[in-house]
């Protein structure tokens, strides 16, 4: 039990600080000590995810800050709630192809260890790239549809790639991205959440589990907000590059054992 709260803990502070929303440290590291079924583990991330990103938007917003452009924030976002529901479907009809649950877990490790090395490159590269200012918000919605599907289906809430994707498509600095993606995450997240309720495939899991991690979701949220705020843009910028390597390590080892 108490893996789990640690876990969401201090994935979600991270998560926090950065605006990668926790998941895509989360999901890696419990299928890495394999505490439960693949989809169980899904759910529990995304319920965390959700938990976290609705404290840090939900605070940000009652603190007036105006980091969130709601111009292009909401169209992405409204895109990754339809990317979510499309991204539970996918995670359904992945599930379905395979009598071993072991392999869809595989198949998720591989496609984390592939986004989040293109992610890890960009970003140490990204002061060389010229990068673009998108307004059209039909580009917003189909840009946030990506989003929303790839983070549902990988059961990581938003993670690395979101901030990718806003700092490559709309210019924006590490900290208004980071707050950006975790608006994204809290509407894609919200709505992934739902079509699994309406469609009744709820993995079987422990209420205890569930109620401590969303406990260090909403714990993680609050340190890190502070953290963030004391960090710089560098500091942020190190700590994500960290997390990445950390994060593609571990997603070659499970993608491994699943397989074998």
């Amino acid at each position: 039990m108490l893996i789990f709260l640690l876990v969401s803990l201090l994935a979600s502070t991270a998560g926090a600080i950065c605006g990668i929303g926790g998941g895509v440290i989360i999901k890696p590291v419990l299928d890495l000590f394999h505490l439960a079924p693949v989809a169980t583990i899904s759910f529990l991330s995304g319920c965390t995810v959700l938990s976290m990103s609705c404290y840090s938007v939900g605070r940000a917003m009652l603190a007036g800050e105006k980091r969130v452009d709601l111009s292009t924030g909401t169209p992405l976002a409204l895109g990754a709630a339809v990317g979510g529901l499309l991204g539970s479907q996918l995670f359904s009809a992945v599930k379905a192809m395979f009598a071993d649950p072991d392999a869809v877990g595989s198949v998720q490790a591989v496609c984390l260890a592939v986004v989040t090395a293109g992610t890890l490159i960009y970003t140490v590269n990204k002061e060389r790239v010229h990068t673009l200012e998108v307004r059209s918000k039909a580009v917003c919605l189909v840009i946030g549809l990506f989003l929303g599907c790839m983070s549902s289906f990988l059961g990581i809430g938003g993670g690395p790639i979101n901030l990718v994707v806003l700092y490559f498509f709309f210019s924006m600095d590490t900290k208004t991205a980071a707050a950006n993606s975790l608006y994204i995450i809290l509407f894609g997240q919200l709505f992934s959440l739902f079509a699994t309720l309406a469609a009744d495939t709820v993995p079987p899991f422990r209420p205890l589990v569930l109620v401590l991690m969303v406990a260090g979701g909403i714990g993680g949220g609050m340190i890190g907000r502070v953290l963030n705020k004391r960090m710089d843009d560098r500091l942020v910028d190190r700590l994500f590059i960290a997390l990445m390597a950390v994060i593609i390590a571990i997603s070659i080892f499970n993608s491994i054992r699943y397989a074998s």
